[in-house]
């Protein structure tokens, strides 16, 4: 079926779109009037005839008008209400049912986790221990050793201890003390009591001591601080940035509010379902995942919006009657803006794959977050517009019959840049992003030391520092080890042997299990710990019948990052197969996808490499987590892509109508603003991340900001345009637009652009 072309606004229904409010027929004189001398293109009789079915309704349709109807509108309206108000104070309560402790993220089959699993007969899965270590630089005295004996009573005495202090102990060059206490408040929040009692207790009549409090337990509460209040700060300065960036993009006082209220019912419905879930599902979510769900349902949903209120803006130009250009708008971004959606949504529930509980639990967090968002953004932010109405554009109202001014913008210029010599535009853009990459030569990822996660130095780092100067570097975090009773005195022998492990506790042994405790001289978090952990295995694993587990903080942090890499290894082409599969489906074409899929990899790489080169003479990080390369390419790929499909169902509507090189610029034009606009937006509210003061959420948000700018102002509007160009109609291929030859260039400058489709290919 064609539809007919026309340089006037146009008021003619569409087949496929309702004519919402049941009454348009005063639009379609009026349209009928102006089509006069027009240059209308007339569908040549006996081809592409519209049967009578075609004018049926579809139940898309309906849909359609239904959430922009005269009446039906407010319903929409009241039922975004009725779910805020039911669900609203669940929302409140998801940071509360974070864990943010690394045994959390523990895959079943770690070892680790077995023989946590095992030790507890012996002490809580929630030992956390607390260490005090007194200092006088000139030495201990006797008075010293006497307040360290009083201090250690003290603490016996507080119930979350329940006696479990060890004596102090007075180090070698006689000018300090350790003293280590045991709690079982795990990641709890009552922490912050705890330490705050100890610091209290021992710095109270020190006399000139210096007391320094650390160990995991303390460490704990350095990263609780930090996770404490994170949602709220990150959504006031996500809001912030995409409010400014808004009103920035529409130039209206007004506009930016619908899509930050759309966005604000989103984001509370996703956090109280994911609250359910935590609460019945047995989902993981840390503070990890909370602050990503914050930033990805702010960003993801503005971008939605612009795409639909750009789209509705240029309908509201061709149409008199606002609930119709609403109706129009959905039914031609829709599409596109679901697509997008759900190959996010798809993406990140690929992260279910992963053997990581937090990044697998990020998966529904973030596939819950988007789809909400996405669900907002085609129902109750198309009712808020049509409930308004004209005046929200104001001053810049987009009157009726006014002339669409992308086809004159920037990026219609941009692209008939490109046009005059495609090739060597793209391979050019191809080259200089494939050297960017080279950034990431000689730049480390793997295990952070605790010091090298913070961007500061919190207390605990600093007591860590004291500690290791006067003490073994791995007292009150030690290699714990679950073996049969039977073979508790070979593997005591093994452990004792072992170079770098300082001392050995006597085996407690229970239900014919042993359970050991190894002291290790070098830091816990330091890359020798951790050879130290492989070694100590190989050494356990090999006495016959001893069926020893290693466990304790280091074997827990070490195989956290051996299921991180074992993640990132399988997720990354996983994604990218699913990626280009609902490429595929969605163009119906195999060249195109390819195409796009090698433009995103390439992408990915530009970003990290840039990134590094940031990471590591700018900001003077030591490395980067092994997830962090993960986190970024899923967040580039699954959100990216929404600027290839926003570009590229574009490219194909206009290529349909007037051939692939038309088709590519004019696509170009029509969405390089709102694309770029969208761009902004998303970076700016991941760039958010960077104000936390841990090194991987600030890396984290660098590289996907810096990744999505680089792909919508570089790679989705210069390259995918130039090969989209060079290429031409075989990019379409197999698909029958791939054999429809390319018309005249058009060259008439108030055209709208868009402003029919011909159905069929």
């Amino acid at each position: 079926m064609a539809r007919g072309t026309t340089g006037a606004p146009r008021n003619t229904p569409d087949p496929d779109v309702p004519a919402v409010g049941g009454d348009i027929r005063g639009a379609q004189a009026q349209d009928t009037q102006e089509q006069r001398g027009k240059g209308y293109r007339q569908t040549r009789p006996g081809r592409h005839q519209t049967s009578p079915d075609q004018g049926r309704p579809t139940g898309v349709s309906r849909l359609i008008g239904f959430i922009c109807g005269r009446r039906t509108k407010w319903v929409v309206v009241i039922f975004w209400l009725v779910v805020v108000a039911a669900l609203g104070s669940l929302a409140g309560k998801l940071q509360g049912a974070e864990k943010n402790d690394a045994s959390s993220y523990l895959p079943a089959s770690a070892e680790s986790t077995q023989e946590l699993n095992e030790q507890s007969i012996f002490q809580s899965k929630n030992y956390n221990p607390a260490l005090v270590v007194y200092v006088r630089d000139s030495g201990v005295t006797a008075a010293d050793i006497a307040k360290a004996n009083a201090d250690a009573r003290y603490f016996a005495s507080m119930s979350v201890v329940d006696g479990r202090v060890s004596p102090p102990i007075v180090s070698k060059d006689h000018k300090a003390i350790e003293t280590v206490i045991g709690s079982d408040l795990g990641y709890n929040s009552d922490l912050s009591g705890f330490i705050s009692t100890v610091q209290n207790t021992a710095t109270k009549n020190a006399d000139g001591l210096s007391v320094y409090i650390g160990g995991p337990a303390a460490s704990a509460n350095d990263e609780l601080k930090i996770f404490k209040g994170i949602d709220s700060t990150l959504l006031y300065a996500a809001l912030g940035v995409v409010i400014v960036l808004l009103l920035l993009t529409y130039r209206s006082p007004v506009l930016w509010l619908l899509p930050i209220i759309s966005a604000g019912v989103a984001l509370t419905v996703s956090e109280a379902v994911i609250y359910l879930l935590v609460q019945h599902a047995n989902l993981t979510v840390n503070g990890q995942s909370g602050g990503i769900l914050v930033v990805l349902v702010i960003g993801a949903s503005t971008d939605y919006a612009l795409l639909l209120v750009a789209r509705y803006r240029e309908e509201l130009r061709r149409h008199e009657d606002r609930h119709q250009a609403m109706a129009v708008a959905l039914h031609r971004a829709g599409p596109a803006i679901i697509a997008s959606g759900l190959t996010v949504v798809t993406g990140m529930l690929c992260l279910l794959a992963a053997e990581s509980n937090d990044i697998s639990g990020l998966g529904p967090v973030a596939a819950i977050g988007v789809g909400t968002g996405l669900i907002a953004m085609i129902t109750l932010l198309p009712a808020l517009l049509v409930v308004f109405g004209r005046w929200m554009f104001w001053p810049v109202r987009p009157r009726y019959g006014s002339p669409e001014p992308t086809r004159r913008g920037l990026w219609s210029r941009v692209g008939r840049a490109i046009s005059h010599r495609p090739r060597t535009v793209w391979l050019v853009t191809a080259i200089l992003l494939a050297a960017c990459s080279a950034g990431l030569i000689g730049f480390k990822f793997g295990t952070l030391t605790t010091a090298q996660s913070f961007r500061g130095t919190p207390a605990s780092v600093t007591a860590q520092n004291v500690l290791a100067k006067y003490f073994p570097a791995g007292s009150g975090e030690p290699v714990q080890v679950v073996s049969t009773a039977a073979s508790a005195g070979a593997v005591r022998t093994a452990l004792a042997d072992t170079p770098g492990i300082a001392s050995v506790t006597p085996p407690v042994t229970k239900n014919g299990l042993a359970f050991l405790q190894a002291t290790m001289t070098p830091q816990p978090d330091s890359p020798a710990a951790y050879t130290l952990v492989d070694t100590i295995r190989t050494k356990v694993h090999a006495i016959p019948g001893a069926d020893a587990k290693v466990g304790g903080g280091t074997a827990i942090n070490q195989d956290v990052e051996n299921a991180a890499a074992h993640d990132r290894d399988l997720l990354i082409p996983l994604i990218l197969g699913v990626v280009l599969l609902i490429l595929g489906l969605l163009l119906r074409a195999i060249v195109a996808p390819l195409v796009l899929i090698a433009t995103v990899v390439l992408s990915f790489g530009a970003s990290l490499g840039i990134s590094s080169l940031f990471f590591k003479h700018v900001f003077g990080f030591a490395g980067a987590d092994t997830s962090v390369p993960l986190f970024v390419f899923v967040f580039l790929v699954a959100l990216g892509i929404d600027y290839n499909i926003f570009l590229m169902t574009r490219v194909r509507e206009e290529s349909i109508r007037s051939g692939t090189r038309n088709g590519a610029l004019n696509g170009l034009a029509a969405t390089g603003g709102v694309i770029t606009a969208a761009g902004l937006v998303l970076a700016g509210t991941f760039a958010v991340l960077g104000t936390l003061p841990l090194v991987e959420f600030t890396e984290i948000g660098f590289a996907v900001a810096l990744g999505v700018l680089l792909d919508t102002i570089i790679v989705r509007s210069v390259l995918v345009t130039a090969l989209t160009l060079d290429i031409g109609r075989h990019m379409w291929w197999p698909s029958a637009l791939a054999h429809r030859q390319d018309q005249p260039e058009e060259t008439t400058p108030n055209t709208p652009i868009g402003t029919s489709v011909t159905d069929g290919t």
